[in-house]
């Protein structure tokens, strides 16, 4: 999401008017910096994000009444989604313990598909792994040619957490996504969108413009929710539901929220790499942070963290479908009065 970089000129306008087969995002660079994440042992005190996001997931899968014995996790990081379905806590409420043990004994068989090793193996000796039925899988995600990726209607439910964003060809996946749930499966995915650090995209601009005379792009570009749909609906997903979330967290400073973003292996990884990060213009940085987002009380400075919730069927036998138009029998004013 953040490069560590600063401007000499400003870069020229680009306007992308619709989805292209250009690349945006250095596939290889956040593959190194995603490794590299997870093998820092401090790595595991920033899961807090893709944690809750899968707390989230869970309580959706809860609402399921189709069966899902086959599971693929798709994009599964360090495996967030499968430690909160087997973690046990004195302290959690009743409705969130029958969540989980609900969509835990539905699963025979869940796939972990990750790019990275060491995402895949971090959490290998933790305790979910002997309560569920799992099977690494260490694959490109874009490029989706694992022999397992490519075989179709092979899962009854696809979950992708926080995985998406740094998807290039987005309308490809979808499809292939798509191609590989069984009919009547479902899709549950999540990814960061919109406005996500906005607070710190902004405080960058303007330091750079007053330190450097320019700007650069230092925050990743986010997909909107209305793009999401789209998309997901050009690949062949019916029924679908788009919700938008955020989760705000605040930090001391803004070293520690550029800090936790590389621990997380989310620092920014586009093409076109900016130039270093200089001493002043960090300097400059945590002043306009603070003026413009900053708790004046606390002095903490807030980032929202904004992500997209989407909900996908692939249409089956016996699936639910529109009533004919004109079939309606119910005047839309007798139910209004």
């Amino acid at each position: 999401m953040f490069a560590s970089k600063c401007p000499l000129k400003k870069p020229p306008n680009v306007v992308l008017k619709r989805w292209t087969s250009i690349n945006v995002f250095n596939r290889d660079m956040k593959l190194k910096q995603r490794e590299r994440a997870a093998r820092d042992e401090e790595s595991q005190m920033v899961e807090y994000i893709r944690d809750e996001v899968a707390r989230r997931t869970i309580e959706r899968l809860a609402f399921l009444k189709t069966p899902f014995s086959t599971v693929m996790d798709f994009g599964c990081n360090a495996g967030n989604f499968e430690r909160q379905l087997c973690d046990v806590r004195p302290d959690d409420d009743k409705r969130w313990r029958d969540d989980k043990n609900l969509v835990r004994s539905k699963i025979e068989k869940i796939y972990m598909v990750d790019s990275s090793q060491n995402m895949l193996d971090k959490y290998r000796d933790a305790p979910f792994n002997s309560m569920l039925n799992i099977e690494r899988v260490n694959t490109d995600e874009e490029a989706y040619s694992h022999p397992l990726l490519m075989k179709k209607d092979m899962f009854n439910v696809i979950v992708s957490n926080l995985s998406l964003h740094w998807i290039n060809d987005l309308p490809t996946v979808f499809k292939k996504l798509y191609n590989s749930l069984q009919p009547n499966g479902c899709f549950v995915g999540s990814m960061f969108a919109g406005d996500t650090l906005f607070e710190l995209r902004t405080a960058l601009q303007l330091a750079e413009m007053e330190r450097c005379g320019g700007l650069s792009p230092r925050v990743s570009p986010f997909v909107e929710s209305s793009d999401v749909g789209t998309l997901m609906q050009k690949a062949g997903f019916q029924m679908l539901t788009i919700d938008v979330e955020e989760i705000i967290v605040e930090y001391p400073d803004v070293l520690a929220l550029m800090k936790d973003l590389q621990l997380m292996g989310e620092s920014n990884s586009i093409l076109s790499t900016p130039p270093a990060l200089r001493k002043d213009l960090l300097i400059a940085l945590q002043p306009i942070y603070h003026a413009m987002h900053g708790d004046q009380r606390t002095g903490n400075l807030p980032a929202t963290f904004r992500f997209v919730f989407m909900i996908g069927w692939k249409p089956g036998e016996n699936f639910p479908q529109p009533a004919p138009r004109g079939s309606a029998n119910v005047n839309l004013k007798d139910v209004l009065n």
